[in-house]
């Protein structure tokens, strides 16, 4: 017999259960609803999604678009995104995840309250979320990822710092140091790391580590579920990679073994049921 176990701390976040509960719940009603933005990194999620009736849209698809519902994702959107919804007529079901609003509310409110001064936000350029709080500040927050990017910035404005929440808290840690070092005036850094994203790091890492094989389930797509699998990579050699349970190899596994099943926060529990059914199939016979 083996033994498959999925990791009870993996899979979707709140922000996503809750996107993907809106969208369902719009859905049901037998109403089409487009999405700004792909609703996960997943692309299965995503095609599941778009079976019941979701499309996935961008800003530039507006025009062509017919419906009139636009859902936000978690990830959020910045301030002109509203405005061109709104010139355009639509209905706007906002999903975004509650702890990116507020962070965006906070980031606005700093940007407004001290001109002048500038606005550091450690994130991945280009990424979704980053964009979202970017708009905060018309587009003049410096968005950094690694220590060096500090020298963009005038040593001698202050500085307030925030962050994207999917982060690793120590690279948050290592670029707060960084600022600090640099910057002559104030530093003032807000650590806006969401605690049950980051708590996945160790969790994950633990949870490897108690198996024989970890079979990691996540979008190709995901950052998040590339920062996570290169944890559990680190923790248990023998873990593998894979979109879909299709990908799976019965060589990576033998009888009188204990695997592990585990995801990204954009993993939906489907898929990784899904990748256990697959593995067991294999060799626990009756």
């Amino acid at each position: 017999m083996i033994h498959v176990e999925i990791d009870p701390n993996s899979g979707f976040c709140f922000g996503v259960v809750r996107a993907i509960e809106m969208a369902e719940e719009h859905l049901a009603k037998g109403k089409s609803i487009s999405s700004l933005g792909e609703m996960v990194h997943n692309a299965e999620e995503v095609k599941r999604l778009e079976s019941m009736g979701m499309h996935t849209i961008t800003c530039r698809d507006l025009d062509r678009d017919k419906n009139q519902t636009v859902l936000i994702r978690a990830h959020g959107e910045p301030p002109s995104t509203y405005a061109t919804l709104k010139d355009k007529g639509r209905h706007i079901v906002d999903a975004t995840c509650p702890i990116v609003l507020k962070l965006q509310e906070r980031v606005k409110k700093t940007y407004e309250n001290h001109p002048g001064a500038q606005i550091v936000i450690y994130g991945k350029k280009g990424h979704a979320e980053v964009i979202g709080l970017a708009g905060q500040t018309n587009g003049e927050a410096f968005i950094m990822n690694n220590a060096e990017d500090v020298k963009k910035l005038n040593p001698d404005k202050p500085v307030f710092m925030f962050s994207q929440t999917t982060m690793p808290l120590e690279g948050f840690a290592e670029m707060k140091t960084a600022l600090e070092t640099y910057i002559e005036s104030e530093v003032i850094s807000y650590d806006t790391i969401c605690r049950k994203v980051a708590h996945r790091i160790p969790e994950v890492k633990r949870f490897a580590a108690m198996h024989d094989v970890c079979v990691f389930v996540s979008g190709k797509n995901s950052s998040n579920g590339k920062m996570l699998y290169n944890a559990a990579k680190k923790a248990n050699s023998s873990t593998y990679f894979v979109s879909q349970a299709n990908e799976i190899d019965k060589r990576w596994f033998k009888n009188e073994m204990s695997v592990g099943v585990c995801g990204a926060t954009s993993t939906p529990q489907w898929q990784m049921e899904e990748a256990k059914t697959t593995i067991e199939s294999w060799f626990n016979h009756t």
